[in-house]
């Protein structure tokens, strides 16, 4: 496994994701790696939904909307 390391991570933001944490009951460590996770996961269901994108068979709303729908009912979870 690797290490990631953030620099310059104004006081502000800090506090802000580790207070998250701790509602959450985690870490900040864990709460960071489930975010870093959380994205990675994102971006494969992005590249596949990307590849569906110019097909006519499905549905006729645009790839935007459904991701901005997706990303909206994550947002939801998060909170």
């Amino acid at each position: 496994m690797v290490a990631l390391q953030i620099r310059d991570v104004p006081d502000e933001v800090r506090a802000i994701l580790a207070d998250r944490a701790q509602q959450l009951g985690q870490s900040l460590q864990a709460y960071l790696l489930n975010l870093v996770t959380d994205e990675a996961k994102r971006a494969d269901n992005l590249a596949l939904l990307r590849a569906f994108e110019d097909r006519t068979d499905g549905s006729a709303e645009p790839m935007a909307d459904t991701v901005a729908e997706i990303e909206a009912a994550r947002e939801d979870r998060l909170r």
